[in-house]
């Protein structure tokens, strides 16, 4: 925060300094100078060391997420829902959901990191839910080259699905 001084008025040995935020200080006429740069150096200070706490806290919280560490499942290896879901996005047939084909933002930085609307994303039904429920596959690219991830606590973790 910037103080703005409005008006010095001397009284004495003292003056008072009143600042716009009608914070009044008493400072000794020889100290005057001395203090309000101190004052100042330490707000200044301490500005710096905020913004570098805050970065080394932002940075910290990016690397713990893992970065695109993606693990990999075996299609076999997935539920019978999402293989069915594979299945259906593979064969290019219509899916259940309304939702199913929407362009995947990636927000979360999960995924290796792609231009937007590479990735699309597919529900896969969970028993017992009454709503989309939290597993998804996510389809990137297009032809030969496209690649599946699965998701089962939407979007936290990804797993690459291997053929």
């Amino acid at each position: 925060m910037v103080w703005r001084i409005d008006r010095i008025v001397a009284l004495r040995q003292l003056r008072l300094i009143r600042f716009s935020q009608h914070v009044t200080l008493r400072v000794p006429r020889p100290m005057l100078e001395k203090e309000a740069t101190l004052r100042l150096g330490t707000i200044k200070w301490l500005c710096h060391a905020f913004v570098v706490l805050a970065l080394v806290l932002f940075s910290m919280s990016a690397w713990s997420r893992g970065g695109n560490q993606v693990s990999e499942i075996a299609a076999s290896s997935l539920p019978p829902e999402a293989q069915q879901t594979l299945l259906l996005i593979k064969q290019g047939k219509s899916l259940p959901y309304p939702k199913d084909g929407a362009v995947f933002g990636n927000y979360e930085g999960v995924l290796p990191k792609q231009k937007r609307g590479y990735y699309h994303e597919y529900t896969v039904k969970t028993p017992g839910a009454h709503n989309r429920g939290a597993r998804r596959i996510i389809a990137g690219g297009t032809g030969l080259s496209r690649e599946y991830f699965y998701t089962d606590d939407h979007y936290v973790s990804f797993k690459r699905i291997r053929d």
